[in-house]
């Protein structure tokens, strides 16, 4: 069905398009469960960043940023659908103003001023997106790969995107190609913006960041990048995350967080990045295993955004990113963790706080708390630049990324989420944080696995949690009281539970099991009928947050 939905010519009827892509209101039939009736939930919020502090420089280049952002929103709604805005521009031209108002629904208002996006997480569409060709598979994908390897680079490439040629074939096409409409007026107003700061490291980052637009070559910007200081603009704008790409997970998708550091929490967090080597070594894995070779520099900042584009725009917001992604970049100077303090805040009052509530017996619910929600989220960044990266299979130097393929996001989310856990309570044996505290910690992460069960377990970070849920609940972490109708937590079996899972998870990684991957999610991403009933009595909930953001500041 998800091949069908592209074939459709723009002379199909929009109606049937979008009602193929509506998913069903009611439990599916493979025992998951579906987000459509709490999709209508996504609660609006007014962003209103304070910004009196900026000075009129910088307050010109962030205006500028979030101009640059807009293109990002058109790239990415190419990535994600290639024929979205032709369909759009037909029904909007057509006059049959409910059909629009379905297609926005489902798919983002992707217009001219694609500002307000809705949840798309489990939305019907091709595996590869717009990636690759809509009716490619991996069979046919993959034998082509095995008779032509050398194309394999260009092909399999996070910079192209991939064609049909006229002789049966395939070409890979450079993002700078096929989106140089957009990507060329994105460097300029970097280069714009570049000219008006006088911080000597946001001018640099943006002259080079311009100049990856138009040769692909991201790597030294994304190490200009690390090296952002002395500014309150936190600025990532580019092709980052492989969600989007289903069929791989291999094609970077556009986006772009600007943002606004946040000195003094930053400070405060940030001392934890001098424990990064300690928790490396402190994996439950062989030694064989641990990864010393990335850089472990790793800066913090707690910011608060003011704008949004591309692949951060629709679906489940983002609290916090880790970026870049790059390998090279991570081996030599780690990553960059960032929390969206105002998101973060955001969706704990209105979704994390009453989840608790549903799923917890009352006296844990009463011990789930913001401070233990943005350690939780700081640590999973965290644990992203930890555990195996570059690894070794049959004598080949490959990535965990290219091993595990499309089932390298689901893993990852779930891995950082277990050892981002892991990593707290070892924090609390180091005396860095106070033991007393730990059933805090260990309710919030509970109640945690909720939230992010209910963007549906399809979805990379979904389907994560409802592995992390099917494991302990085979340990014995939890159970359900049928009586109350809530789960109790044991914590010594939850503690020791996440040792287990974290192991597990980071073997299948350092080996690169592509197949032992998928073994475990099939069985432990699954939710049980307690699990279906908790959600079930989150109508009232929000799902999801839609944070509305102003033009310019």
């Amino acid at each position: 069905m998800r091949r069908a939905l592209i074939a459709l010519s723009l002379a199909t009827a929009p109606v049937a398009l979008i009602a193929a892509c509506s998913p069903a209101t009611e439990q599916v039939g493979d025992g998951s469960y579906d987000m459509a009736a709490s999709r209508a939930t996504i609660a609006d919020v007014e962003m209103a960043p304070d910004t009196s502090y900026l000075s009129d420089e910088e307050r010109q280049v962030v205006n500028l940023l979030i101009e640059a952002s807009g293109y990002m929103d058109e790239i990415y709604l190419r990535q994600r659908g290639e024929n979205l805005p032709e369909l759009r521009a037909e029904i909007e031209a057509s006059g049959d103003a409910d059909t629009l108002d379905m297609f926005d629904r489902h798919f983002g208002p992707w217009d001219s001023v694609a500002d307000n996006h809705p949840f798309h997480g489990d939305t019907e569409w091709p595996e590869g997106a717009g990636f690759y060709p809509a009716d490619l598979t991996r069979e046919e994908f993959d034998a082509y790969l095995e008779a032509n390897p050398d194309q394999r680079d260009d092909l399999m490439s996070p910079y192209t995107v991939v064609r049909r040629d006229d002789e049966g074939g395939f070409v890979a096409i450079p993002y700078s190609v096929e989106y140089a409409e957009f990507l060329a007026p994105a460097a300029a107003l970097l280069r714009e913006a570049a000219e008006i700061t006088t911080n000597a490291s946001l001018k640099r980052f943006l002259t080079l960041r311009a100049d990856s637009f138009l040769s692909d070559d991201y790597f030294e910007s994304e190490m200009a990048w690390m090296d952002l200081e002395d500014t309150p603009i936190e600025i990532a704008i580019g092709p980052y995350e492989v969600y989007t790409d289903r069929l791989y997970g291999t094609k970077t998708a556009f986006e772009s967080f600007v943002t606004l550091r946040n000195p003094d929490e930053s400070a405060a967090l940030d001392r934890y990045v001098g424990y990064l080597r300690d928790m490396e070594g402190n994996l439950p894995i062989d030694a064989a295993y641990h990864n010393f070779t990335r850089g472990f520099e790793s800066p913090i900042a707690v910011a608060d955004q003011v704008h949004g584009g591309g692949d951060n725009v629709p679906g489940v917001q983002t609290i916090a990113f880790n970026l870049p992604n790059d390998e090279r970049v991570r081996e030599a100077k780690g990553a960059k963790k960032v929390i969206l303090s105002n998101v973060l805040g955001a969706k704990f009052d209105m979704i994390l706080d009453p989840i608790a509530d549903v799923v917890l017996a009352e006296e844990q619910a009463a011990l789930v708390s913001r401070r233990y929600m943005q350690l939780f989220t700081l640590f999973h960044e965290l644990s992203h630049s930890l555990g195996p990266g570059s690894i070794t299979v049959e004598g080949r130097e490959t990535t965990v990324n290219e091993e595990l393929r499309e089932q390298y996001s689901a893993l990852e989310e779930s891995k950082a989420d277990v050892m981002g856990i892991y990593n707290l309570l070892y924090m609390m044996e180091r005396g860095e944080l106070p033991a007393a505290e730990k059933s805090e910690l260990l309710a919030t992460y509970f109640a945690g696995l909720f939230r992010s069960m209910r963007f549906g377990i399809e979805e990379a970070h979904g389907k994560g949690a409802a592995a992390q849920y099917g494991f302990l609940l085979d340990y014995g972490a939890f159970a359900w009281d049928e009586d109350a109708g809530v789960f109790v937590v044991d914590e010594a079996r939850l503690e020791s539970g996440i040792t287990e899972l974290l192991r597990t998870e980071l073997m299948l990684q350092a080996t690169g099991d592509y197949e032992g991957t998928i073994a475990f999610f099939e069985q432990y991403a699954q939710l049980d009928e307690h699990a279906e009933a908790a959600i079930a009595g989150m109508d009232s909930i929000p799902v999801d947050i839609r944070p509305l953001y102003p033009d310019e500041i």
